[in-house]
Order: structure tokens, then C-alpha cells, then sequence
């Protein structure tokens, strides 16, 4: 494996629709080794063969089985020694994990469950939660290191929103879900935007559509990078590529050598 290497996350909100877009040609420029979609909303043979030039020798795809919803899709240039889809964790098949493994190393790309829709849908998301976290804690006993990206769907923080009084009382911001990732943290895993950039504000990687809230940039961030504690001294860099649009979210990422 390189020795530093680049991931990037984006919750692309319909691969489709990106692709028509021409929105994801910047890959070309950057050189992304390692690139995470999240809710590509595609089955395989649906995902648009000119998203960019670029050539990611593994490539794994998990569609949801619902048509049109969720899915995760990760590409690398690095062949990885193991992929799954851990269905144990998505018992509905919604598509939401890829989880590779490169070495000792393993990135989980996830499409963490939305909570709004009602009860049940927030039941669920937290026992994703902590099904989740349960399968990562078994995978860091065995002596792997993990690098968790994608689509919490929960902000952490006062300062990861930009309005969080109003929103104290809807999911995506609720006490339990933002306790979970409280709970993230306390077992060694570590936010990398926060652990580069400290407490700064305004920055975000989702906007509603409605009123404008992009241009005036009230967002959330709830598109994370987490790394476990060990790899903290092989972080290089952490960042929101806030500048990229074609979906109501931005690409995160974060630089790292393996």
C-alpha cells in the first residue's frame, strides 16, 4: 500500500443523477485512491460507466434491494483482501455498509439510517448504532485498525449545526442519537475534522434544498471521518470539500498514511 493515501466520502443522493451532472469529473484532478458513495440509489448495471476517467482497480457495490434507495459503493486503487456487506448489521438489505479490508486496516463506508421518517425508523436507527459499534469493537479486539466514513445523520454538536436550538427535538439531532456518538468516542475512536480543526464553525457537508440554505450556508455536518485512537499519528489531514456541489451534500475526507 501507498504510504499516504487519500478517502473520500460523498453521499451522492442518486449516482444517476450525478453522472448526468458531470459531477464527479473533479476525481480526475485530485486522485483519490480510496472514493465512499453513499445513497447511490442504483442496482450495479445502473451506475453510469463516464463518472470520470480515472481507473479503481476494486470496486465493490452493495444496492439496497428496494429500487431507487440507499445503496453504498466503494471504490479503490488498492485491492483490498476482503470485502463485505455486513448484512448482519443492515438485516433489511437497505444497501448500507461496504466494509474492505486492506491489510490490518479496515474502512467501513456507511449509509447510517435517517430517523425522521417516524418511531419505528429511529428504533431502527439506533440499533444500527449499536449494532454497528459492537461489530467494530470485535473487529479492534482482533488487532484491526478502523476508519469509519460516511453518512451518520446525526450532528454532533452545537457547533456541527447551524440552528440548533430549533432543531434540539428532531432526529438528527436528538440527545440519544447525539449521545451515541458520544459513546463513539469514549471507545477510542476519534473525529478526525475535529481532531485537525478544533472547535471551528460554519462548517458543514449538508444543506437542505429548500430556502436557499446552501447559499447561505445553514447546514449540518453529519458526514464524519472516524479513526480508531492508533491511527490518529498516521492522520495527515482532515477536510470538507464544501466547495463541491451536485448533491445536498459535500465530499469529506482525509489524508493518511498505512
Amino acid at each position: 500500500m501507498s504510504n499516504s493515501i487519500e478517502i473520500i466520502s460523498w453521499n451522492v443522493n442518486g449516482i444517476r443523477a450525478v453522472g448526468n451532472k458531470d459531477a464527479l469529473r473533479w476525481i480526475d484532478e485530485r486522485q483519490t485512491d480510496i472514493l465512499c458513495l453513499q445513497e447511490i440509489k442504483a442496482l450495479e448495471s445502473q451506475i453510469p460507466k463516464e463518472l470520470f476517467e480515472k481507473k479503481y482497480q476494486d470496486i465493490v457495490v452493495n444496492s439496497a434491494q428496494k429500487k431507487g434507495y440507499s445503496g453504498t459503493m466503494t471504490w479503490s486503487v488498492i485491492q483490498s483482501d476482503y470485502s463485505s456487506t455486513a448484512n448482519e448489521i443492515d438485516t433489511r438489505n437497505e444497501g448500507r455498509i461496504v466494509e474492505t479490508h486492506y491489510g490490518d486496516t479496515v474502512l467501513f463506508n456507511v449509509y447510517f439510517p435517517n430517523g425522521q421518517k417516524d418511531e419505528d425508523r429511529l428504533a431502527l436507527k439506533m440499533k444500527f448504532y449499536d449494532d454497528f459499534l459492537t461489530h467494530c469493537e470485535k473487529l479492534k479486539e482482533e488487532g484491526k485498525s478502523i476508519i469509519i466514513c460516511g453518512d451518520v445523520n446525526t450532528a454532533h454538536r452545537e457547533i456541527d449545526l447551524k440552528n440548533p436550538k430549533p432543531n434540539s427535538k428532531t432526529s438528527g439531532f436528538l440527545p440519544m442519537e447525539r449521545e451515541w456518538i458520544d459513546k463513539l468516542l469514549e471507545h477510542g475512536y476519534v473525529d478526525t475534522f475535529r481532531y485537525v480543526h478544533g472547535d471551528e464553525v460554519d462548517r458543514y457537508s449538508w444543506w437542505s434544498y429548500r430556502s436557499g440554505a446552501r447559499l447561505k450556508n445553514v447546514g449540518w455536518r453529519i458526514d464524519y471521518f472516524f479513526i480508531s485512537e492508533d491511527l490518529c499519528e498516521n492522520l495527515e489531514d482532515a477536510f470538507i470539500l464544501d466547495h463541491i456541489t451536485g448533491s445536498d451534500h459535500c465530499p469529506v475526507g482525509i489524508r493518511i498514511s498505512l
